[in-house]
């Protein structure tokens, strides 16, 4: 692979993506202009690199929140047992993400329910338990928690429960946007997927862009045994477009992929930071004259740690980066791993560069999460180290 494969952000009209903000890193000079969060909400669409794709006949430019609208009418066409609900998706939903579907599909198969999060996941376990393929769309990552009883105690038990019968709660999803978006402060800006990692049975998908969240979803519906708690990261849902086979594909879940090789440096995150990843890739690149391996776990639970051992087995550095709170996240169990099975390869400690330990308050919403610089100075860290 001869460059990182991830679309080109969409720069809204008269901002640029990174803007030289104050940062404790600005003493670095950096060869790029950055900001502590990119500017990736309220954009329009235009063409950008895309991904390699599988085989496609046919295909058409999509942003994200259009790819799991083309990913949910497929399901919803492929299979029957396919349902939507949540509260607003009969006309679309917060995101736009199910437009058009009630009209296409009909009120008994895209519905809209009453505001409560543990009702849905409740109903969503119950029509799994009887073979539907139920798709539960919570509005937003924050409000999960009322129904976080029933995906612990219900959903990621079910399998476990039933032993040798076969029965399960797979083809259950439960679909959530995520993350930060510069403005959501302490009730719209939240990451926790660290929290349901923790928990055997099900499984927990973070996609990175267009294609990668309408084949990731497909997989997630259809070839999973296992519940699958499905995370959007709603900056990137009109931040940029890829070209996305028309028809049913998926990707393989709990694989990671390598976007772009290296020698010195692994360099390990997903979703949305994975551009934050990039650009700090080409400026240590082009400033240190060093050569950064990116994997994107794309499935934080249960991870591909093979993937990740062997290219830190090779490089002898690792650095993990995410959005969510450092304190017990995803980088930690990450870096434990590796300490644990490649201890012996590392030339520097494993560093972790993520939201610091605290609620996402308004304003300072930038200076709590990872930026380009912070990961810079990780990748410049670990090089001298």
């Amino acid at each position: 692979m001869a460059s990182l494969r991830l679309p080109r952000l969409i720069r809204p009209s008269g901002r640029r993506l990174y803007s030289a903000a104050a940062s404790p890193s600005s003493r670095l000079n950096l060869p790029i202009d950055y900001k502590s969060t990119p500017l990736l909400h309220h954009t329009s669409s235009t063409i950008s690199e895309s991904l390699e794709l599988p085989g496609s006949a046919t295909s058409k430019s999509m942003n994200l929140y259009q790819a799991i609208n083309s990913a949910l009418r497929t399901a919803l066409s492929k299979s029957e047992k396919v349902m939507l609900f949540g509260e607003d998706v009969a006309f679309g939903g917060v995101f736009r993400c199910s437009m058009d579907l009630q009209t296409e599909f009909g009120s008994e198969r895209v519905f809209n329910t009453p505001l409560t999060e543990q009702g849905i996941v409740g109903f969503a376990i119950g029509a799994a338990a009887q073979g539907m393929k139920p798709v539960a769309e919570i509005q937003f990552a924050d409000y999960v928690f009322p129904a976080f009883d029933q995906i612990v105690n219900e959903a990621a038990k079910f399998r476990y429960r039933e032993g040798a019968t076969g029965v399960h709660a797979g083809g259950m999803v439960v679909r959530m946007p995520c993350g930060a978006v510069g403005h959501g402060a302490l009730y719209h800006s939240q990451s926790p997927e660290a929290l349901f990692a923790h928990v055997p049975g099900v499984q927990v998908v973070v996609p990175r862009s267009p294609s990668q969240a309408k084949g990731l979803l497909l997989s997630s519906i259809f070839e999973s045994n296992n519940p699958v708690i499905f995370m959007e990261p709603k900056c990137l849902y009109r931040a940029a477009v890829e070209h996305v086979p028309n028809e049913y594909y998926t990707i393989p879940l709990s694989k990671a992929e390598i976007l772009k090789p290296g020698n010195d440096v692994t360099l390990i995150s997903y979703g949305q930071p994975l551009y934050l990843c990039s650009a700090a890739i080409a400026a240590a690149e082009k400033a240190l004259g060093v050569s950064v391996e990116l994997i994107d776990l794309r499935t934080i639970y249960p991870w591909d740690r093979q993937t990740v051992l062997d290219s830190v087995k090779k490089t002898g550095r690792a650095i993990v980066v995410h959005e969510s709170m450092i304190n017990y996240g995803v980088g930690a169990e990450v870096a434990a791993t590796i300490q644990d099975q490649a201890f012996l390869r590392l030339e520097a400690p494993v560093k972790r560069v993520a939201g610091w330990s605290t609620h996402t308050g308004l304003q300072y919403e930038k200076f709590i999460l990872p930026d380009v610089a912070r990961i810079y100075d990780a990748i410049k860290q670990s090089i001298e180290y």
